[in-house]
């Protein structure tokens, strides 16, 4: 029975993407633990990749489907990502614990997520009193083992270094429901919810404001150059995207650009625009938004340029609409965010 669920939540589907080997060593440590002879579990050497390397994302749900099966655990991802650390997000794990604030760690976790894997873009986004993190569709693909380690991982790892008892206000997986329901419930502590369009975590708008246990500012900045590197290292995940974005860089100035302006400059129908950008992940809107977000920190960053002339290049006719927007995106006022990141 337990063998049919896990296979059922996990079927080998198409799935691209990649997993960091740091982050892969959740599951070779997890194992160690338990004292279980790791080789013989997963059918492969004794050691995962080296920090530099990286493995597939149908290898991993296979690594996971493995071990599952082995320790008759249907919630092995649950317990996997409780016991994340700094040293399985690689580099990014200690600049995301030394950030200056909880908002500044969000920010880089979105900024960097494909450095801790690159199989779904995350989108985020207000919803009432909630900031909601959503995975799309190829969450769907890569099976619910994979999933409840993400999702538990990020939960325990913001629990770590805020020290706070963290409680999300809901959590959604893609996949039905499993039979026994309890430790969701025990890892969580909110409402659990299957079957849902994405995977979704609702965190309390208040934990943006939450301080850091060990905030280092100066020590993160300097370790975020070796970040945005490896970042800028990485093969761009679809060209389409980098496209998009260039269109709405280029005609911000004039105003948002429209959806049917920028599938005109790129000699494709809207309704194919929109198909193959829902496919990566993305609505239009919300890339304009992160577009816009991306730009703003960049020009922000150089204090030549008045808020107001930011505001302009962004598109805005007012310096108050740029403002709410911004706090919007990282919880703070572009002044501020200039004083704490220049």
């Amino acid at each position: 029975m337990i063998k049919l669920e896990i296979e059922r939540a996990n079927p080998p589907l198409p799935v691209t993407g990649s997993v960091p080997g740091t982050y892969v060593r959740l599951l070779f440590d997890y194992l160690a633990a338990l004292g279980q002879a790791v080789g013989r579990v997963l059918g492969e050497a004794a050691s995962p990749p080296g920090p530099d390397g990286t493995v597939t994302a149908a290898h991993w749900r296979q690594l996971l489907t493995q071990a599952a099966l082995h320790l008759a655990d249907p919630a092995l991802g649950l317990r996997l990502g409780a016991t994340i650390t700094p040293a399985h997000l690689g580099p990014l794990g200690y600049v995301l614990q030394l950030s200056g604030s909880s908002a500044t760690a969000l920010e880089r976790y979105l900024r960097y997520q494909r450095l801790v894997h690159d199989v779904s873009p995350v989108r985020h986004y207000p919803a009432g009193g909630a900031v909601v993190l959503e995975w799309g569709d190829d969450a769907r693909a890569i099976g619910l083992l994979a999933n409840q380690c993400g999702l538990a991982a990020l939960v325990h790892f913001a629990r770590c270094i805020t020290g706070q008892p963290l409680r999300p206000l809901m959590v959604h997986f893609v996949e039905a429901a499993p039979a026994d329901m309890r430790p969701y419930v025990e890892l969580f502590g909110c409402p659990v919810l299957f079957g849902q369009t994405a995977a979704r975590v609702h965190l309390p708008a208040a934990v943006l404001a939450l301080p850091l246990r060990q905030p280092d500012p100066a020590l993160a900045a300097m370790l975020e150059q070796q970040v945005a590197a490896l970042f800028a290292a990485m093969p761009a995940r679809e060209a389409l995207l980098q496209s998009v974005r260039g269109f709405i860089s280029q005609h911000l100035v004039q105003g948002e650009p429209a959806l049917q302006a920028c599938a005109q400059a790129l000699n494709l129908s809207d309704r194919t625009l929109r198909r193959r950008l829902q496919a990566l992940g993305w609505h239009y809107r919300a890339l304009l938004e992160d577009s816009r977000r991306c730009l703003a920190e960049s020009y922000l960053r150089d204090r030549r340029l008045a808020l107001p002339e930011v505001a302009l290049l962004l598109g805005y006719s007012e310096q108050s609409a740029f403002n709410r927007a911004f706090r919007r995106w990282t919880g703070m006022s572009p002044r501020r965010w200039r004083l704490t990141h220049t």
